[in-house]
C-alpha cells in the first residue's frame, strides 16, 4: 500500500509500468486506473512504447499484453479484452471505471495502481482490489500532499516522493492570466496544440 507523489512528468507512470513489468515476470497481472479516457490512452501509449515490443526480447511485455479499456472502446474488442483478461493473457490492462465494472474479471491480479487517487472513492479502490487476492496497492498523484496530512488522511499507506525531475526534462512554468487576456491565452493554446 503505497502513495506516490510527484509533479507532472516526474516518473509516476515509468515507476507503476517497472512495477508491473517485474510481477509479470511471475504470471501476475497488472490493472492500471485513471479517471479519465484522455490520461488512460496517454498511459496505454507511453507505457507500450516503453515496455512491449513484439520482437525484442529484452522487453518485458508483447504488445498484445497490455490493453486498454474505456467507456468507449467498441462491445466487441470489451468481450475479447475480458475473456483475454479472464485466461491471464492479458498482463497489464489499462483504462478507466470501465475497469471496474462486473464483468471485468482477471486470472491473477496481484497489482492494482490508480492515478490521480483523489477522483476515486474508497469503494472504487475497494472494487479494484477486490478483483485480486489482495494485490498491491500503488496510488498516485501529482497534488502535493503535506506528509502530516497524508499519514491523517491515507494513514493506511506508505509515501513515496519523486522530488526530483527526470535529468533533461524541461522546467515547469505557471501563469496566470487575467480575463482582459483571454485572447491571447486562446491563441497561445491553438499555436500548441
Amino acid at each position: 500500500n503505497r502513495l506516490l507523489q510527484g509533479d507532472v512528468g516526474s516518473g509516476k507512470t515509468i515507476v507503476a509500468g517497472l512495477a508491473a513489468a517485474i510481477l509479470t515476470e511471475h504470471g501476475a497481472q497488472t490493472a492500471l486506473l485513471a479517471p479519465t479516457s484522455i490520461l488512460a490512452v496517454q498511459h496505454f501509449n507511453t507505457l507500450t512504447r516503453l515496455l512491449a515490443s513484439g520482437e525484442n526480447a529484452a522487453f518485458p511485455f508483447r504488445p498484445e499484453e497490455i490493453r486498454l479499456l474505456v467507456g468507449d472502446t467498441p462491445e466487441v474488442e470489451k468481450a475479447e479484452i475480458r475473456a483475454l483478461l479472464a485466461e491471464g493473457r492479458i498482463k497489464l490492462l489499462i483504462g478507466t471505471h470501465a475497469v471496474l465494472e462486473e464483468p471485468v474479471v482477471f486470472k491473477n491480479l496481484h497489482l492494482a495502481v490508480i492515478d490521480e487517487q483523489h477522483c476515486f472513492g474508497v469503494e472504487q479502490r475497494a472494487i479494484l482490489r477486490a478483483k485480486g487476492q489482495n494485490p498491491h496497492l500503488l496510488v498516485m498523484t501529482a497534488t502535493p500532499i503535506p506528509r502530516t496530512l497524508g499519514l491523517t488522511y491515507y494513514g493506511d499507506l506508505d509515501a513515496s516522493v519523486i522530488d526530483a525531475p527526470p535529468p533533461g526534462r524541461g522546467q515547469i512554468k505557471t501563469y496566470l492570466r487575467g480575463v482582459d487576456r483571454l485572447p491571447k491565452v486562446w491563441t497561445f493554446v491553438r499555436e500548441q496544440l
